[in-house]
Order: C-alpha cells, then sequence, then structure tokens
C-alpha cells in the first residue's frame, strides 16, 4: 500500500474519480469528511416516515383494530416520506427493514366510569403477536387519549408485523373509540431510524 500526501487534488478537466466499481473507500475513525458543495448518490436522512389513522369511531373492544385505516391525505400539509406502510385488516407490513420507532395515539369518549387501554403487538414470524407496549387512561364522562410507543428491528419485510389493539375495563359496550377521515384522532406513526 502506498501513501500519496497532498494538499489538494484538482482534476483534468471538470471530474475526478476515485477508485473502481466495487472498490470501497474508508475515512478513518476520528477523521471529518466535510462538504461544502453538493453532494449527490448520499442518503439524505431518514428513508420513510408516515402516519396511518383511524377513520371512523367504533364502540367496544377491538383487539386489534381491524378496519376503517386510511394512510393520512388530509388536510392540507400533510407529509409523509418514502414507500408507504401497507395494512391489510389491521396487520400492518413495514417497507423496508431497519429499526423503526412505533407511536400510537387514542382518543376516546366515555359514558361511564370507564378505563381504556390501547396497546402494540408485534410478530417476528407473521403468527404469534406479543405485547410491546401499551398505555392506560380513567375516564368518566369525558374524553380523553393515550400514547404508547416501541422501537422495533424489523429484520424481515415479510415475518415482523405490528397491530394495534384498544379494550376497555368496565362497560365496553358504551365506550367509543374515536376516529376521522378529516383529523388525527387515534392514529399511528411510523418512522424508520436507521437501517
Amino acid at each position: 500500500m502506498s501513501t500519496l500526501t497532498v494538499d489538494k487534488v484538482e482534476p483534468v478537466g471538470s471530474t475526478l474519480t476515485f477508485g473502481s466499481s466495487g472498490d470501497t473507500m474508508s475515512i478513518p475513525a476520528g477523521a471529518t469528511f466535510t462538504n461544502n458543495g453538493t453532494a449527490v448518490g448520499f442518503a439524505a436522512g431518514n428513508a420513510y416516515a408516515s402516519q396511518w389513522r383511524l377513520t371512523a369511531d367504533f364502540t367496544g373492544d377491538a383487539a386489534p383494530i381491524t378496519s376503517n385505516w386510511e394512510a393520512i391525505d388530509a388536510p392540507l400539509g400533510f407529509g409523509s416520506k418514502g414507500a408507504a406502510m401497507t395494512e391489510n385488516l389491521g396487520v400492518f407490513t413495514f417497507p423496508d427493514t431497519g429499526i423503526w420507532l412505533i407511536t400510537f395515539n387514542v382518543l376516546f369518549n366515555t359514558s361511564a366510569s370507564a378505563t381504556g387501554y390501547s396497546s402494540i403487538h408485534t410478530t417476528h414470524n407473521d403468527s404469534t403477536y406479543a405485547l410491546a407496549s401499551d398505555a392506560s387512561a380513567t375516564g368518566y364522562y369525558n374524553a380523553d387519549s393515550t400514547t404508547c410507543s416501541y422501537m422495533m428491528n424489523v429484520s424481515s419485510t415479510t415475518t415482523h408485523k405490528v397491530r394495534f389493539h384498544n379494550v376497555w375495563s368496565g362497560a365496553a359496550a358504551s365506550q367509543t373509540t374515536r376516529g376521522s377521515s378529516d383529523s388525527n384522532e387515534t392514529f399511528v406513526t411510523f418512522i424508520r431510524l436507521a437501517a
């Protein structure tokens, strides 16, 4: 191995090429690579971020919530990034592997004293689900909300999936989990943090 020691490298013409296809370029630990121009061909931050929401109210328990999910599409100014999550009967499939942050927010109304339990359930074999995160709130003739979150290592988009539950203690048949197609009431957020 040889060492080239210079203060500046300029191309003959307008293009400078380092190495060939398949080569590996290494930046040593402790070194700094500074970009003062325009870098192309590099990953530009997180590649995926999206939200899904419940579009209609339901009463009683849902374990899991299997219907009335939609990707956020309103109001003006909504945002998403990258390929979308997909959903079938309440089971969500990831568009890519990586470390994903999942947040589940539930808005509910109670017509009597009751506690709402929201939870995230994950599977690594596309079959057996385990409780990954949960939250609860007690309401008494009023509206309340819960939030729970989980960081999931999705190593396979075929087998690693997630679904969401909302159940009640008390008079479940009279309790309402809120949904709307116009704004986020009960919704989930998916953000890929790392590959």
